[in-house]
C-alpha cells in the first residue's frame, strides 16, 4: 500500500477521536486522526508524525487538509515507525493474499463479503474450498508483544462468533491480525482491556477459527504486510 504527499511534523495534541494538532514547520494544523482507539501509548506530545497532504481537500469538501498516518514511538530496541490508518490493514491483507494465489492455492478473492448477519473483510477459495477471512489492525505493542484490542469491542467478538458458526458449516475462518510495525516477538489477546474478547479468540480457535498474526514493514509513504508472528492464547480452560 503506497501513500502519497507525506510530510513530517510534530504531535501536538489531540482533542477528541477524530482530530489532532501537529507542528508543520512551526505552524499549528489539524489532522483528520484515521483511528479512533484510544492510541494513548502512541500520541506523546513532541513525538514524529506523517502526516498524509490532501491538495485538492477544498474541492472535495474534506474539513482538513492532512491525515494522521504513522507515529515515531520509542521502544527498548529504538524508534519503531508504526501505522495507524485503521483503513490500511485491510487493504494491505487484500494484497498480501492476492500475493499468494500460487503458493497457498487461492482463488476467486473477493472484499466484504456477507455471511449471516457479519461482513466478513475478505472471502477467496482455498483448494476449491470456500473461506472467509476477518481483518484486525494492531498497533498496541509493550516489551515486543502485541496485543489486540486497546478497548472492548463487542463487533470484534461477534465477528470470531460468526467465523466459529462459518468453520461449523464447513467453510475455513481466519482471524487475521495486521501489526501495523516490527519488532515484533509473539501476538497475544488483551485480556487486561477486553476478557471477554480474549475468551471469544481462544474458544474460535478451538473450533476451527485459524489465528493469524502478520508483522508488517512501515515506511512513512508504505505498509506491507511481511512476516509470521508467534500468537499465543488463553488455555481453553479460561473459556
Amino acid at each position: 500500500m503506497k501513500y502519497e504527499h507525506m510530510i513530517q511534523a510534530k504531535f501536538l495534541s489531540r482533542p477528541n477521536r477524530f482530530i489532532a494538532y501537529a507542528d508543520l514547520d512551526g505552524q499549528q494544523v489539524t489532522c483528520h486522526v484515521k483511528n479512533t482507539g484510544r492510541c494513548r501509548e502512541l500520541l506523546v506530545p513532541g513525538a514524529d508524525i506523517w502526516l498524509q497532504h490532501h491538495p485538492d481537500a477544498a474541492a472535495s469538501g474534506r474539513k482538513t487538509e492532512y491525515s494522521l498516518i504513522s507515529v515515531c514511538k520509542e521502544t527498548a530496541d529504538g524508534i519503531q515507525l508504526v501505522n495507524m490508518d485503521s483503513q490500511a490493514p485491510n487493504q494491505v491483507a487484500a494484497e498480501w493474499l492476492c500475493r499468494q494465489p500460487d503458493a497457498l492455492s487461492l482463488s476467486n478473492i473477493r472484499r466484504e463479503v456477507r455471511y449471516g448477519s457479519s461482513r466478513f473483510d475478505l472471502a477467496f477459495e482455498e483448494d476449491g474450498v470456500p473461506a472467509f477471512l476477518e481483518v484486525k489492525g494492531v498497533t498496541l505493542e509493550h516489551d515486543g508483544i502485541a496485543r489486540f484490542p486497546d478497548a472492548p469491542t463487542e463487533r470484534g467478538i461477534k465477528h470470531l462468533q460468526e467465523l466459529e458458526h462459518a468453520a461449523g458449516e464447513g467453510f475455513r475462518a481466519y482471524a487475521l491480525f495486521v501489526i501495523a510495525m516490527k519488532g515484533i516477538r509473539t501476538f497475544e489477546p488483551n485480556r487486561a482491556a477486553h476478557p471477554a474478547f480474549a475468551d471469544a479468540l481462544a474458544h474460535a480457535a478451538a473450533h476451527g477459527v485459524r489465528i493469524l498474526a502478520y508483522d508488517c514493514t512501515v515506511t512513512p509513504n508504505s505498509l506491507t504486510v511481511d512476516q509470521p508472528v508467534p500468537v499465543v492464547l488463553p488455555p481453553l480452560s479460561c473459556v
